[in-house]
């Protein structure tokens, strides 16, 4: 296999010379860098990328850290995540930080010993003290993790006050409403304070089941379901996540009522899965692609050396009209 002195010999230049030319470093005249390419397609020689990328102290992999990519949130999102670090020139590294207690810490490990350029967190199981500790690249999804890192988020009270306006709509007197757990700080808390707020104002009954932290996974889901079911609760609406409201739906229907007439039900996310079941569940739509490009271009822009105060971008949410409401 050929070699950098290989390529200088061929194209009777220096060592040094090759070098400067595939690191950027420094300048060689054009005459030169077509001797070099030539010598490098006729020995059929590739640099050595990780060599050169570590020689400009970068390695051109960002982590993404997620809870569960089988969450379709975050399926969604690092999807396009991909995409948008790919045409700036990086790849990516996924983590999947559910199952292992340390993987979290150990992903940020990473980031300070120079294995990846950056991070965008999606995860909600490390304490905050751990990032601040960090003065890396770091961009947040939906969390407060500190003045220098960057949020990213949607308007969560504007998506908390679309569903509980289409539900009142709706007419709906009693509502099963699954929220977060608020053992972190998050600004998608916001669109459960709204939800209560207005159901409050209108008279609207609203039974408020807070889930546990850190748990996304389609089993926990399931059994919440199957618990609240189990005591005989009276309600006519429902507001959950997507996979939560379809799990409920799934559960309302097996007990043998109708979808919208009994029950109506609205999803927040507006993934993929909500057009995918019968009925096509209306729902909240976070704009996952525009979260994914705010993300990568903040963190870019930290690689490149711009500091951050307590900066949010904060997105718009629409409402997307499903078969799981009348009106």
């Amino acid at each position: 296999m050929a070699g950098i002195k290989d390529v200088a010999k061929k194209a009777g230049v220096g060592v040094g010379t090759v070098s400067r030319m595939l690191n950027d470093s420094g300048y060689v005249a054009d005459e030169t860098r077509k001797k070099i390419e030539i010598a490098m397609k006729e020995l059929n020689y590739t640099p050595n990328e990780l060599a050169r990328n570590l020689y400009h102290k970068r390695t051109g992999i960002i982590a993404v850290l997620v809870p569960n990519i089988s969450n379709p949130f975050f399926a969604e999102f690092v999807n396009y995540v991909e995409a948008e670090l790919y045409e700036i020139g990086f790849k990516m590294m996924l983590c999947n930080t559910e199952k292992e207690k340390n993987a979290e810490l150990e992903y940020l490990d990473m980031l300070n010993r120079h294995i990846v350029d950056g991070v965008i967190t999606g995860v909600h199981s490390l304490n905050v003290e751990e990032y601040r500790k960090i003065h890396k690249p770091i961009v947040a999804l939906d969390r407060y993790l500190g003045e220098s890192i960057p949020v990213v988020a949607v308007n969560h009270k504007e998506g908390g006050k679309l569903a509980a306006e289409v539900l009142f709509r709706n007419g709906c007197k009693k509502i099963l409403h699954f929220k977060g757990s608020t053992a972190v700080e998050s600004p998608y808390h916001e669109r459960h304070f709204e939800f209560e707020r207005i159901m409050k104002k209108n008279h609207v009954d609203v039974y408020s089941y807070e889930l546990e932290w850190n748990r996304l996974d389609s089993e926990y889901y399931q059994k919440v379901v199957e618990d609240v079911f189990s005591e005989d609760f009276d309600f006519d609406g429902v507001f959950a996540v997507d996979r939560m409201a379809i799990a409920c739906m799934n559960n309302v229907i097996r007990h043998h009522r109708k979808v919208p007439e009994d029950v109506k039900i609205v999803a927040y996310d507006g993934t993929f899965i909500t057009d995918i079941v019968e009925p096509k569940v209306t729902a909240v739509v976070q704009p996952i692609k525009s979260l994914a490009k705010e993300s990568v271009r903040l963190l870019a822009n930290r690689i490149n050396g711009v500091a951050y105060n307590n900066k949010q971008v904060m997105l718009g949410v629409t409402l997307k009209k499903g078969n799981t409401t009348i009106v």
